[in-house]
């Protein structure tokens, strides 16, 4: 055992566990949603890590480590193998925080939901380019929330307040009247102290970017060399430099960091810009406002201009660096900043705060900017789905502009939270201060709105599943016809099976929701633009019953929305810690940090840049050394990195593997929402490229479905639905009453055996004798190597 433990630990192809025997054969296991431990996967108490680290690794039985030495195996079948990967989104309670980033995370999934089109280069890209500057208003919306918070609401209006300041006592430095006309006292020096708090966000952000990227995206995909009959036009996944997006990650960092700390510096600027434009104001101070203006506001072209310049490389393994941005862009809005701090805080007699700070003209820009984006988005969708019509994809091709939308509202809901309550916090009485800008106001106003059409969209849903559930019962019954009538279980075998329908409402719920927030957002910045105040003052002068409402939507809207952000904190932590709960959120935090970061540098980590390319080595290994027999087994969330891992082996190898998916949303979800990657051209060329496919799935599972490929493929592919429960009533084999499994416990059906034995049998096994060393001139080559330079020497060796 110790001996096995070294051996694996040595790393690299010459120590670990190296085959002994042609026709020997693996199962390589995939867990997926919520994650689990080596010991349930692999059914034995007592497992070995074989490779990998503390953040993902393979694992195999005690018995099993050296199991390569006998023929066929020490137990007569597979090799089992257990890739965890479940540390890289749920390992620790610290990354709920990331839940704070939900928007950013949001609007990178619309980036992947393109149509399919072909031909259309010019408005793929026009696409691409759109997400993309939605993600960077996401941003500054975010920075320009923190700095509401810090220099407005507290800075601005509390200091400059002697109730407000009186009541926190930690801004008495602040106050001109408690500190007696103290240095830090003036307008513009306590503005400079208070950038401290959004700036310090900005560098938050831009830390985690990089940091995560380190620990999770920095592995580089296995590099191979091109084959002539390679097809991987049918979807992106199988291109090369798919899964290492470090240069677009990077120029997105540093524009998303200039962008944060020119807000920054805007929001101090014009509070001192516009007192110095005041006739009679210094004129000297009043050229250095301009002046600075304009740096900032071509700081802020540079910024769009990086952003829009370039999209991802993925055609190859792109190690390149543009380093001048990388470096330059930050730092030149960092003294940008420091050049705007000092400007502010000259000494400018008789400069006094009242009322606010001139933000609502920033927040109805970044809402109407957003909205545009959002329709440009649209057509742009609608042109592309029309080229390539597909009868599957989520709401006819306009999955990613209704996910930018909610993206947008995510961020003003947040943004306008933390406003709401800071400012209720402050102000104590409710009368001293001014409070934030109006638009957050209408914005938190048209919430009781959106929830009214939403509690009607579920009600008709239910109403939907208490009438398929009525159908399904007879469908149970017919199923069951030598079975004892037993109602109450009827029902709810019934029940189960209409409630998993409700996952393909989603793109119902999704339609409605963003068009309603559209409509809605639309016309709370009409009203803020128009009235330039709250809506029941708006409504003053309107009949009673309009009045009451606008009231009442007010006082609702303020206190929902900062008790949401409450809960959306709390319950992000307790998901975390609670397993229940994180199976909850499951299914979109893995759905959504599967895509590479393309649209937002600072959404939560791509853990696929990690998975894929160790699925991807230990599957080329494992062939090159044996010549096959290797079937790659997926439940959920893992049959969707199975099949990325799959798509990014050459041809030659990907021959030679397996694929057994159970429990998979590669059609249900990832078909419909992500049609251009998991389309079903994308589909029906994996299951041409692999040996052979054989999906599973039941009518109670809420996830997992059939792939449905077109033709004869289909019933090649899927598996008639398996049997939930096992059985209806007491039988021999279960004489207690067997559960209703859904999404869980796939390999206890017998069907799962028999569909693994059945792939094994497919596969033919090569007669190769024991490799030690991957020969020159093969398929696979180092990452980072050159392929025509490790054409010349000793290819790359593959890490088992």
């Amino acid at each position: 055992m110790e001996r096995a433990r070294e051996e694996a630990s040595a790393g690299g192809p010459d120590t670990a566990a190296q085959p002994q025997e042609a026709g020997a054969a693996l199962e390589l296991l995939v867990h997926g949603v919520g994650g689990t431990t080596p010991e349930k996967m692999l059914d034995d108490p007592r497992t070995v890590r074989i490779t990998g680290d503390d953040t993902a690794a393979v694992f195999r039985r005690a018995d099993d480590v050296d199991a390569e030495s006998t023929p066929g195996g020490r137990r007569g079948g597979p090799v089992p193998e257990a890739y965890v990967w479940c540390n890289l989104t749920s390992g620790n309670g610290a990354r709920a925080l990331w839940l704070l980033l939900l928007p950013f995370m949001v609007v990178n999934l619309a980036h992947w939901m393109r149509p399919t089109a072909r031909g259309r280069g010019r408005t793929v890209r026009l696409y691409g380019l759109l997400v993309r500057l939605a993600g960077l208003t996401l941003t500054v919306l975010l920075v320009a929330a923190a700095c509401e918070v810090a220099l407005d609401l507290t800075a601005w209006q509390c200091a400059g307040t002697r109730a407000c300041a009186e009541r926190h006592s930690w801004l008495g430095f602040l106050s001109p009247e408690l500190s007696d006309a103290g240095w830090w006292s003036r307008p513009g020096r306590r503005l400079a102290l208070a950038a401290l708090v959004p700036a310090a966000l900005t560098g938050l952000l831009w830390y985690l970017s990089h940091r995560t990227w380190s620990a999770y995206e920095s592995q580089q995909p296995l590099a191979r060399r091109p084959e002539p009959d390679e097809e991987t036009g049918r979807t992106a996944l199988g291109r090369p430099g798919f899964w290492y997006g470090r240069r677009l990650v990077a120029r997105l960092r540093a524009a998303h960091t200039a962008a944060g700390l020119l807000t920054v510096a805007g929001a101090v600027g014009s509070a001192a810009a516009r007192f110095d434009r005041v006739p009679g104001g210094p004129a000297l101070l009043d050229a250095l406002g301009r002046l600075l203006q304009a740096a900032l506001v071509a700081g802020a072209a540079v910024v769009v201009w990086v952003v829009c310049r370039r999209g991802r490389s993925e055609n190859r393994l792109d190690q390149e660096l543009d380093r001048h941005v990388v470096r330059r862009l930050p730092l030149a809005a960092v003294l940008l900043l420091l050049l705007t701090l000092v400007y502010a805080g000259w000494e400018r007699p008789g400069w006094e705060s009242v009322g606010r700070l001139p933000g609502d003209m920033t927040f109805g820009g970044i809402a109407l900017v957003q909205g545009l984006l959002v329709i440009a988005l649209a057509v742009a969708a609608h042109l592309l789905h029309r080229t390539r019509p597909d009868t599957r994809a989520a709401m006819r091709g306009l999955g990613g502009p209704a996910v930018a939308m909610l993206a947008c509202a995510l961020g003003g809901v947040m943004s306008g939270g933390v406003s709401q309550r800071v400012s209720d916090w402050l102000d104590g009485t409710g009368a001293s201060l001014a409070g934030p800008p109006v638009l957050l106001t209408w914005q938190a106003s048209v919430i009781p709105p959106l929830l009214v059409v939403l509690l009607v969209l579920c009600g008709e849903l239910g109403r939907r599943t208490w009438v398929l559930s009525r159908t399904e019962r007879a469908v149970v019954e017919r199923g069951h016809p030598e079975e004892p009538e037993d109602t109450r279980r009827t029902r709810r075998i019934a029940r189960t099976r209409a409630m998993a329908t409700l996952t393909d409402r989603g793109p119902l719920v999704v339609a409605v929701t963003s068009t309603t927030t559209l409509l809605l957002g639309a016309g709370a910045l009409v009203g803020a633009l128009t009235t330039d105040r709250a809506p029941a003052q708006a409504a003053r002068h309107a009949p009673a019953f309009v009045h009451g409402a606008a009231e009442t939507a007010q006082t609702l809207g303020s206190w929902l929305i900062g008790l949401g952000f409450v809960l959306f904190v709390t319950w992000g932590r307790r998901a975390y810690k609670d397993a229940s709960a994180r199976r909850t959120i499951g299914i979109l935090w893995d759905v959504g940090t599967f895509w590479p970061r393309a649209a937002h540098p600072f959404a939560p980590p791509c853990y696929a840049e990690r998975a894929v390319p160790d699925l991807t080595w230990r599957m080329a290994a494992w062939t090159r050394a044996t010549g096959g027999r290797l079937v790659i087994s997926g439940h959920s969330q893992g049959s969707v990195l199975a099949a990325a891992a799959a798509w990014q082996l050459t041809p030659s190898v990907r021959k030679r593997v397996a694929l057994l998916t159970y429990g998979s949303p590669l059609e249900r979800l990832y078909g419909r929402w992500f049609p251009a990657h998991f389309g079903p051209a994308a589909l029906s060329s994996l299951h041409h490229e692999v040996d052979c496919w054989r999906n599973l799935y039941r009518l109670t599972d809420p996830i997992g479905g059939p792939v449905r490929l077109p033709g004869a493929c289909g019933p090649e592919v899927d598996h008639e639905p398996l049997e939930d429960p096992l059985a209806y009533g007491r039988t021999q084999r279960h004489p207690l009453p067997a559960p209703i499994l859904g999404h869980s416990a796939y390999q206890a059906d017998p069907a799962f055996a028999q569909e693994r034995e059945r792939l094994l049998a497919r596969l033919r096994p090569a007669v190769p004798g024991p490799r030690h060393r991957v020969s020159p001139g093969a398929d696979i080559v180092s990452p980072g190597a050159d392929p025509e330079d490790e054409a010349q020497g000793e290819s790359g060796r593959s890490s088992a």
